[in-house]
């Protein structure tokens, strides 16, 4: 049995996952027999590649390996395209055709989408699981066929068991092995990684630098839900790399490509309110600010260097040295007393020279509960004790805000 780091690889698959490491080691497990396969997952999630393992891996690697979307195929043509026509079987059917069952005759057959196929078509499919025979469309002779057939979806087939969309017997025939993938959020470690690993792929293709991540901007990146999987975090960073000049994204700009934000906050765009833990994204949010504050005090403090080198400061510039220094008290959403730095009046160029070496950045230091607890009293005036309000503006479920106002006793 091949090691599975090197399965990986030999497959383009990346990601240390343990859920992701336990499918790909069932695949490998479940290859040599001749068991049908059902791979299930979210759309995105990488479902092809646990066919072409189990493929690559059995004794029929050397036969024909064939994928079909299912959902792809107009209902009238399906059974044409997997059983085969007879001449003259209908309209337009000028000759007589071969379906990939005969096509496949020993290898695989990849059936993804596999909850799209009409239920007439499922009839034929479960007849071809049960004993390899089926009948091309216009014909009343039985043909044989000896096909593996892994099929994927991203139905709950439960439900569409329950609402008659999908025969419960084929089911059961189908999933012998189900094999689930993890969506991309369950893979929070594996998330960097992959936006690297395209990052330098349309770096090399469109040939320019590499786009990389900061500190707030992964922090982003891992919080994000991903509904579209590893797909939509692939048309994200081919976005980036395109449009954006600076090589070095940012929270703020990462902000911009996730598409349903909610509200301002950048750590809870486009989360699943039911799910989402309000505590560890004002965390991630309140990290991206105290990143900002960094960069401020960074500011701060070359402007003393350059007011102590020049010893004096010219009126015209005051109101620049003032504005570095109030306006993002008066802007920033964190605010703290401990924050406060020492204001220096630029007026008072002898003052500035005596009192310089006493002058002392203070990085803010605060509480995130006590900040949690003051953006919740905040909604709820804003929306006058409307809970619903408050919770939506907020991004949080009812249920959390809830629990959030007991919590403080609001």
């Amino acid at each position: 049995m091949e090691d599975i780091q090197h399965i990986k690889q030999r497959f383009g698959i990346i990601g240390n996952n343990d859920k992701l490491n336990r499918s790909i080691s069932k695949a490998v497990r479940v290859a040599p027999t001749d068991i049908s396969v059902l791979v299930t997952g979210e759309s995105g999630t990488g479902k092809e590649s646990i066919p072409k393992i189990i493929h690559a891996l059995s004794h029929r690697k050397h036969k024909k390996y064939i994928a079909v979307n299912c959902g792809a195929i107009p209902e009238g043509t399906i059974d044409s395209e997997l059983f085969g026509h007879e001449k003259g079987a209908f309209t337009g059917a000028t000759q007589t055709r071969s379906g990939y069952f005969e096509v496949a005759d020993g290898g695989t057959i990849f059936l993804d989408e596999v909850g799209e196929l009409p239920l007439t078509t499922q009839v034929r499919l479960l007849r071809v699981l049960e004993n390899g025979e089926y009948m091309k469309v216009g014909s009343s002779k039985v043909q044989k066929t000896d096909v593996r057939i892994v099929a994927a979806t991203n139905l709950n087939m439960p439900e569409a068991i329950q609402k008659g969309k999908f025969r419960e017997d084929l089911f059961y025939r189908l999933s012998t092995i189900e094999i689930e993938l993890p969506p991309l959020r369950d893979r929070q470690g594996d998330i960097h990684l992959l936006f690297r690993k395209f990052a330098s792929d349309f770096a090399q293709k469109y040939n320019m630098p590499t786009v990389r991540l900061t500190e707030g901007a992964i922090l982003l990146l891992q919080n994000y839900p991903y509904k579209g999987n590893i797909r939509q975090l692939r048309n994200i960073t081919e976005q980036l790399s395109v449009i954006e000049k600076n090589r070095t994204i940012s929270a703020l700009t990462l902000q911009e490509y996730l598409p349903n934000h909610l509200t301002n906050l950048p750590s809870v765009i486009g989360q699943d309110k039911s799910q989402m833990d309000f505590a560890n994204e004002r965390e991630i949010f309140y990290k991206i600010m105290l990143d900002m504050r960094s960069d401020i005090n960074d500011l701060k403090k070359l402007t003393l260097d350059l007011m102590k080198n020049n010893g004096e400061v010219h009126e015209n510039n005051e109101h620049l040295i003032r504005r570095i220094y109030d306006d993002i008290e008066n802007t920033s959403p964190i605010k703290s007393e401990k924050s406060e730095v020492e204001i220096i009046s630029v007026n008072q160029t002898e003052t500035f020279q005596n009192t310089y070496e006493d002058t002392e950045i203070i990085e803010p230091s605060f509480s995130l509960q006590d900040k949690e607890e003051e953006m919740i009293k905040s909604s709820l005036e804003r929306n006058k004790g409307k809970r619903k309000l408050a919770a939506k503006e907020l991004g949080i479920s009812e249920r959390t805000l809830y629990r959030k106002i007991k919590q403080y006793d609001l």
